[in-house]
């Protein structure tokens, strides 16, 4: 994994707007109606062209595919994990954690969970029936080849690419245990499964990010003995830790986020109680959201909090809920202040978290704003690199 040796590194957490006529053919692959394949997939691969040319001349050093193939972050694996079928009793169902602050503001909650309409498919629950597996080995190949395939061919037009990761979902959060004897044996069975994803970007020669809303949903989820949320966090670490084992944690970087819940978030748990579980994820990256205002002060949590040597932190300075280009001047401060508190070879520039974690016509932040927000982090991380290492 490069790191910010000679100048502070800029990257992102993967997901961006997927064009309208690929969104169009998903839709109808989606809903199991007739469409040209052949089409979706030319659709696919130019579209990884295009977003990483578009990356790399907005600044982003580190990049991906934008997860132009999957209908979303977490909903991909329904494609990639044999053993579920779609649960159709909990379709669609809240996460725990949101359905606290939905009580507390309806009316608002009832307009933003209508800009779901605007997705190409449902949610998609899962169960499992049967013994997992995974089952998408050809598809994983095809994202692997067309984001090589993109980065070759940017890279022929006179761009610079510093490194590659590619997004895979973390362990939890897209379907429930009704086949093993117990839910921590279903959660080993996912991440067994998932680790052939894990092993297969790796050997790619990309940086395996891990996608894990999770870690802090198990922290945020109410539950009558702490002892009981303490429990559910560690069986999702040790799970998450087994499908990573062997894979050198410098391979490795791992995303946590308070989720799309875009709301008032009154009730998000503090980051200085997730960082002690996050870091002992077997990652040499761990990737946040501090550009949400929830969090913005929570900087001063890595004052106590000591970050092995061997760790980098890649701090979201650009949010994923509005539509604000934050100003290169605001995201220096905040690298210098993390580049005191941690070394400025220790800290990459990112964002809070994806900007279309869904296939959606209308993702939260307009697509045409995305890319100057990248611009704006990116000098930002210039004007910082100018203090730090001259």
């Amino acid at each position: 994994m490069k790191t910010s040796t000679d100048r502070i590194l800029v990257t992102h957490v993967g997901s961006l707007a997927r064009p309208t006529e690929l969104l169009d053919l998903m839709k109808e692959r989606e809903h199991d109606r007739p469409y040209d394949a052949a089409l979706l997939d030319q659709y696919i691969a130019d579209a990884v062209v295009d977003r990483v040319r578009h990356q790399v001349e907005n600044g982003i050093d580190i990049v991906t595919d934008g997860e132009m193939s999957k209908v979303s972050f977490l909903g991909y694996v329904k494609d990639r994990l044999a053993g579920f079928e779609i649960d159709t009793e909990n379709t669609g169902s809240t996460a725990a954690s949101w359905q606290v602050e939905i009580d507390m503001f309806p009316e608002y909650y009832a307009d933003y969970m209508g800009k779901y309409s605007a997705a190409v498919s449902p949610l998609k629950r899962l169960k499992a029936t049967g013994p997992i597996s995974y089952a998408g080995h050809e598809l994983l190949q095809t994202d692997i080849a067309n984001l090589k395939a993109a980065v070759a061919q940017v890279e022929s037009e006179g761009h610079t690419v510093t490194e590659v990761f590619m997004p895979s979902s973390g362990p939890s959060g897209f379907g429930r245990n009704a086949y093993y004897d117990s839910d921590q044996e279903y959660l080993e069975a996912v991440a067994e499964a998932m680790r052939e994803e894990y092993l297969a970007i790796v050997e790619a020669g990309f940086v395996l990010q891990v996608d894990d809303p999770w870690l802090i949903e198990y922290l945020t989820r109410p539950v009558d003995d702490e002892s009981e949320r303490h429990a559910g966090v560690m069986g999702h670490i040790e799970a998450l830790n087994h499908a990573l084992r062997d894979i050198p944690a410098d391979r490795i970087r791992h995303h946590t986020c308070y989720g799309l819940n875009h709301g008032p978030r009154l009730t998000d748990v503090p980051m200085s109680q997730v960082a002690p579980y996050m870091l002992q994820v077997n990652a040499g990256a761990y990737s946040f959201e501090v550009a949400n205002p929830r969090h913005q002060h929570e900087y001063k949590i890595w004052e106590d909090i000591e970050l092995p040597d061997d760790k980098v932190l890649i701090p979201g300075l650009i949010g994923h809920a509005n539509n604000y280009v934050e100003h290169e001047e605001l995201i220096a401060e905040y690298i210098i202040r993390y580049a005191n508190l941690v070394g400025k070879e220790r800290v990459i520039a990112g964002s809070d978290c994806g900007f279309s974690s869904r296939a959606s016509y209308k993702p939260e932040v307009h697509p045409t704003v995305v890319w100057p927000k990248f611009k704006h982090l990116a000098m930002g991380a210039e004007i910082a690199s100018k203090q730090l290492f001259t």
